[in-house]
């Protein structure tokens, strides 16, 4: 979720003010290198083209390093204004470039933007390592947090020196020259090889596709997402036939609804063995990642990679993220052999003469939701059209927060399916820019996120700068007439991906390293987490879930159906989703030996060995597909953390329920010390803040049905 800068590569024929347009006499100025005239500056995305980004990213080291240069050479005694503060004022350009091409590269890649990024991204990872490794830099630094409780600094600034010094030194400033040397070569193969593994998963997501030509095999399916395959067969040049992707709107209504079982395991085995053989496969990525992060972590002082991540956030070990997920884990898979044993009747009283297999499960799970709860999907789709639930999620955010927003049609987009908004306060103030991506198309990469174009901050003058958010989806296309109806699943990753647009738009501190969602791994996903849960209250159901052909609320009767089957499969969710944060763990754990080769479906069979995981269930994502994990390391050895801020969010929910889901003074707290406040604070403080105690589990396994 949060912005990984990504790389790209030149591919202009002069220099940095200006390019020339196709190698002609037309000269073409870099957006980039000008300043925005666009409203709220927001990128005019019709300006830039794939030839900008290398001059503009070359202009902008030139010009971060005069900046750092002027910050080491000042003669004045080290203060928190002259370095810290310059520091974090340093570097806009290159952030103003990286942050367009991050999330161009990801929502709507070009062949153009796959070359580039091969010059772009190392190049932007060597100077990221020779300032965290510039030893004139650190000192001052340095001198700063030794003398930390000499300078009167508030908490906000006290933390940022704090982070400072342990960001320096997690990045290998107290190394010697060789080992700096060492270390900034591993980073940027790193660097390289997440280039490659998304690329290979790319290619392999949109490379794989079932082409039906036999219509009775599409029996149990829903229409729209037969009329959406027929369509994708269309455009693909198969008309008359019906075409089905890995992609979650296309894939997941074949595992839930297809009557032919043929077809549901071809569809699971294209997914669980994506990326991992032939020209796009991801293991031997993996292994080159595998290796290098072990080197890195004893390079740094670190016993593993694991031991690295998990230190500078609040779990604090792999040990105590383990522990967590343990306390999960085991209630969880005692569930699963409940649903199991549900399912297997169902396939006894229909004499199906097999076994569960874990392309069974979801199309089971399915119909004993049906007999258990008389509850239809299909049925509940109907009054969760994507408009409805996106008017859902701004009520939410103006009853709970004061907030409006108004589409600005006439934006500058970078693609025409996003949709803009003002974010307004209650006084007609401006709060931020508010961007909605939420269809798949072959250019973008599978999952939701959210990240941003502007970040917050106060300038020296005192202005407060406002942000540009954006949240990004793959939900299920509108087709025909019919509009795009959301899946409960989709309407509950509406809620968090906006969630986490709430950290972004709301914050209110001072210093860019601590706006919005710059806090812990493992603090982030609170705020996305939490705002899940309105999703299903019928308060607020009342208001945006309407039928969308005949205008209906959605009935007292079917909302006491969704919430009586709230915890239905959750054995199998939080099994698939604990065991994938597990496997995560167990790779940071590693230290292969040079030339060691690791089976890495062989080290998932071992693990889940060990684990007892149950066969009917695979891991939410494997190794060759498990992006978070892989495609960076921003969540590497912190999968668990989606596990460890629901801890927190259903701790903190139960206060809201306590008070009324819409208590303006609950909201109001939780709006002050944890939406404003992102990192100026250590996070437990802050949710000790708002909750007024420690959380534990049990509310978790309370909203998860695991425990009473």
């Amino acid at each position: 979720m949060k912005t990984r800068f990504f790389a790209m590569a030149a591919m202009s024929c002069l220099g940095m003010a200006a390019v020339v347009s196709s190698c002609s006499n037309e000269k073409h100025e870099n957006p980039f290198l000008t300043e925005y005239s666009t409203p709220y500056e927001i990128p005019p995305f019709d300006q830039i083209t794939p030839a900008d980004y290398m001059p503009a990213l070359r202009a902008g080291i030139v010009q971060h390093n005069a900046e750092i240069d002027s910050i080491i050479n000042n003669p004045d005694t080290p203060t928190f204004e002259n370095t810290i503060l310059a520091m974090e004022e340093a570097g806009n350009l290159i952030n103003k470039v990286a942050i367009v091409f991050y999330a161009l590269t990801e929502s709507d890649s070009s062949d153009e933007l796959v070359a580039v990024a091969e010059e772009f991204e190392p190049t932007l990872s060597q100077h990221s390592d020779s300032i965290s490794m510039n030893p004139a830099l650190f000192e001052r630094v340095k001198y700063l947090y030794d003398n930390l409780d000499s300078l009167n600094l508030d908490t906000p600034r006290r933390r940022a020196v704090e982070q400072s010094y342990k960001s320096f030194t997690r990045n290998g400033a107290l190394l010697n020259d060789a080992d700096k040397a060492r270390l900034m070569d591993i980073n940027t193969q790193l660097t390289g090889l997440y280039q490659q593994f998304n690329k290979n998963l790319l290619n392999a997501t949109n490379e794989f596709e079932i082409i039906i030509d036999d219509e009775s095999r599409l029996a149990g399916l829903p229409q729209s997402n037969i009329d959406v395959a027929a369509e994708e067969a269309k455009k693909a040049g198969h008309e008359g036939k019906w075409l089905f992707t890995l992609h979650a709107p296309s894939r997941l209504p074949v595992l839930q609804y297809a009557d032919d079982r043929e077809l549901r395991r071809e569809m699971y085995e294209g997914y669980t063995s994506l990326a991992s053989e032939g020209k796009y496969d991801n293991g031997p990525v993996i292994n080159k990642i595998l290796h290098l992060r072990a080197q890195k972590a004893k390079l740094l002082g670190y016993e593993n990679f694991g031991e690295y991540m998990t230190a500078n956030v609040m779990a604090g070990s792999v040990k105590n993220a383990e522990d967590l997920l343990m306390q999960i884990w085991k209630p969880a898979v005692a569930k699963v052999n409940e649903e199991v044993a549900e399912m297997q009747a169902v396939v006894d009283a229909e004499n199906g003469g097999f076994k569960i297999e874990p392309y069974d499960y979801y199309y089971y799970a399915e119909k004993v939701r049906k007999q258990k709860y008389d509850l239809d999907e299909n049925e509940v789709r109907q009054y969760f059209a994507v408009d409805s639930v996106r008017k859902g999620i701004f009520t939410m955010a103006n009853r709970l927060y004061g907030i409006n927003f108004t589409e600005m049609p006439d934006a500058p987009k970078y693609n025409p399916e996003v949709k803009v908004y003002d974010v307004t306060d209650n006084d007609g103030n401006h709060v931020a820019v508010f961007m909605t991506d939420y269809f798949p198309r072959a250019s973008k990469r599978q999952g939701a996120w959210m990240s941003e174009f502007k970040g917050a901050y106060v300038d020296e003058d005192g202005t407060d700068v406002r942000p540009i958010i954006y949240n990004v989806g793959n939900f299920s296309r509108p087709v025909g007439d019919t509009p795009a109806l959301l899946t409960l699943d989709e309407v509950e990753t509406m809620f968090h991906e906006f969630g986490h647009g709430l950290h972004g738009m709301l914050t209110r501190v001072a210093l860019r390293s601590q706006a919005g969602t710059n806090v812990d791994r493992d603090f982030v996903e609170l705020p996305s987490q939490i705002h899940e849960h309105w999703a299903m209250e019928p308060e607020l159901l009342k208001v945006y879930a309407h039928n969308y052909k005949t205008g209906e609320v959605i009935p007292d009767a079917l909302i006491e159906k969704l919430n009586a089957a709230s915890t239905h499969n959750m054995g199998f969710t939080t099994t698939e989703l604990a065991g994938a944060a597990l496997l995560d763990l167990q790779y940071g754990k590693l230290n292969p030996a040079e030339g060691d080769s690791i089976d890495v479906k062989a080290f998932e069979n071992e693990v889940s060995a060990k684990l007892g995981k149950p066969a009917q269930v695979q891991y939410r994502y494997r190794s060759p597909y498990f992006k978070h994990v892989f495609g960076s390391d921003g969540y590497a050895s912190g999968y668990y953390t989606y596990l460890w801020a629901e801890v927190l969010d259903t701790d903190g929910f139960e206060l809201f329920r306590q008070n009324g889901i819409f208590d303006p003074a609950t909201a109001k707290s939780f709006k002050e010390n944890v939406l404003e406040a992102g990192g100026s604070e250590d996070p437990m403080v802050l949710y000790r803040r708002f909750r007024g105690q420690d959380p534990t589990p049990a509310a978790l396994l309370r909203n998860r049905g695991l425990a009473k």
